[in-house]
């Protein structure tokens, strides 16, 4: 991309873990690193009110966590619904606001712990130069108040000139936390208090070819394996890791894979492996059951596979990439049923795969290379269609529904409805309506993110406006928006709905706003 709204543009929000050096540093607590201990792998905790611990006396309210990357179900929708029908003019309620580190991870929320991984710039104290380190910070949910601190120093630079925080969002069982910084750091720390149970460097121990922007591909966990887009080579693109002690179960993915493979392009009908290219790309795997067997789709840099989460054997593959080298995929599969749907920028589209009844291929339903492109931000399904921003570039980008059965594009809007000639810019992400005679912000929706609950969108545009939408697929009615000062471009982080606090985050601020009515 030519400029810094344009060129590669990649939110690399999706939930990594940082392996601790070690020199890492525990705040406040600084005991030595625990005896390895099973994590508690429950089910994100619902409908029940939740005590706090620490200073603050307050209590959180009935309703879901929000523990990992895309929420509960790993798909960006909420089981929220005592939530406000509209919102005041400037806003709903804002609770607590957070001057953040740098980074592009999401927030995760477990009980009253909410978990940030970002990065602060500090001063090395045995050299007394400057330094950075990645950051894992737990707040009260409810009130913002920092609860523990951990951090680590990293050296990592983004190639591209973006800020070099984290790209990925933490993980949380009921007892531990589980994170990826960009240089590929693992991690498992307690939850309660942030103390290491153990650490690994992946890019020290594997051979991994420098991604792109770092690393972003969320880790996800599978009854007690984490299940991690590593890229190494030649065949550790994907490794499943025992969650209580870090150590290797098995790995796959790369020349074994891809070696060979039929491709979509007419450059390279075959592909034929250099041992140097990226395996992984910023996608993040999602584990389903399909036919009563359970699936690990990994969408890689070559597109997608399929693997047996225990023991990591390969049950199909299917080739989804872009002829350009300058490109990547980072949208997660959307997985309904026995059908998978992918979906990227570059010119590549989206496709429509249904698995067959032994779980060992895939047939095409439908492909389009028009239809919907998303560049990072997941597709929503809902009733029967797709709901994606489609677009490799902010201004060119629309939020289109798709109908699932037909890959027909049914509607689409920029959030703006109006010629752009009707606008003149005047300062950062604002707006004069020439028409109207009054100053807006950004009115566009962009490469966005949104939360789907009941029939609403919770819509995040990269440029910080926030709206709330009715979900129909041939008309998108707005209910209202708002635009948040602290907010701003590039809001690529995937916003977040628990026990009814809605948290924003740009590149500096974290927002925790109330979207319950009052007295509930």
């Amino acid at each position: 991309m030519e400029t810094r709204r344009g060129k590669w543009s990649l939110l690399l929000l999706v939930a990594l873990a940082p392996l601790l050096f070690a020199s890492c540093s525990v705040q406040p607590s600084t005991a030595e690193a625990e005896e390895p201990v099973a994590p508690a792998v429950a089910a994100a905790q619902s409908a029940e009110t939740v005590a706090a611990e620490g200073d603050s006396g307050a209590r959180l309210r009935a309703g879901e966590d929000w523990p990992w990357f895309l929420g509960p179900r790993h798909d960006g929708t909420s089981a929220e619904s005592e939530l406000l029908e509209t919102w005041p003019e400037d806003g709903p309620p804002l609770v607590w606001e957070m001057e953040t580190g740098t980074g592009y991870t999401a927030p995760s929320v477990r009980g009253h712990r909410l978990v940030l991984f970002h990065r602060r710039e500090g001063i090395d104290p045995e050299s007394g130069e400057k330094i950075g380190f990645e950051v894992i910070e737990c707040l009260h949910a409810a009130t913002g108040d920092s609860l523990w601190t951990y951090r680590y120093p990293t050296a990592f630079q983004d190639p591209y000139g973006y800020n070099n925080g984290p790209r990925c969002t933490p993980l949380l069982t009921e007892t531990h936390c589980y994170t990826f910084g960009a240089e590929g750091k693992l991690a498992c720390i307690t939850l309660d208090e942030g103390r290491e149970v153990w650490k690994r460097d992946l890019h020290a121990e594997m051979d991994i070819p420098d991604g792109f922007f770092g690393v972003g591909a969320t880790p996800i966990l599978e009854d007690d394996i984490l299940i991690v887009a590593a890229g190494g080579q030649p065949n550790s693109g994907v490794i499943g890791v025992d969650a209580a002690t870090g150590k290797t179960l098995w790995e796959n993915v790369g020349k074994s894979t891809w070696d060979g493979a039929k491709t979509d392009s007419r450059l390279r009908p075959t592909y034929e492996w250099t041992g140097e290219e990226m395996v992984v790309s910023y996608s993040s795997p999602i584990a389903a059951t399909i036919h009563g067997k359970r699936h690990v789709l990994c969408l890689m840099r070559q597109g997608l596979v399929s693997l047996d989460p225990k023991t990591g054997e390969e049950y199909f593959h299917y080739w989804f990439s872009s002829d350009s080298y300058e490109s990547v995929n980072a949208a997660r599969p959307v997985v309904v049923d026995d059908t998978i749907m992918l979906s990227a920028a570059y010119k590549v589209g989206s496709v429509l795969l249904r698995v067959a009844e032994d779980g060992k291929s895939v047939t095409e339903v439908w492909r389009d290379k028009r239809n919907l492109l998303t560049h990072w931000s997941t597709a929503i399904h809902h009733e029967g269609y797709y709901y994606g921003f489609s677009g490799r570039h902010d201004y060119e980008a629309t939020l289109r529904s798709i109908d699932a059965e037909t890959g027909e594009v049914v509607m689409q809007t920029d959030g703006w409805g109006r010629p752009f000639t009707d606008l003149r810019q005047v300062g950062r992400d604002q707006y004069r309506d020439v028409v109207n005679n009054t100053i807006i912000p950004t009115p566009f929706y962009g490469r966005g993110s949104k939360i789907q609950t009941g029939d609403r969108f919770i819509v995040l545009s990269e440029f910080g406006l926030l709206a709330l939408v009715e979900a129909t697929p041939d008309k998108w009615e707005e209910v209202c928006r708002f635009k948040p000062p602290q907010m701003h471009y590039p809001s690529w982080t995937a916003p977040v709905l628990s026990r009814g606090y809605l948290y924003l985050r740009c590149e500096d601020v974290l927002l925790c706003y109330d979207l319950r009515p009052p007295g509930s």
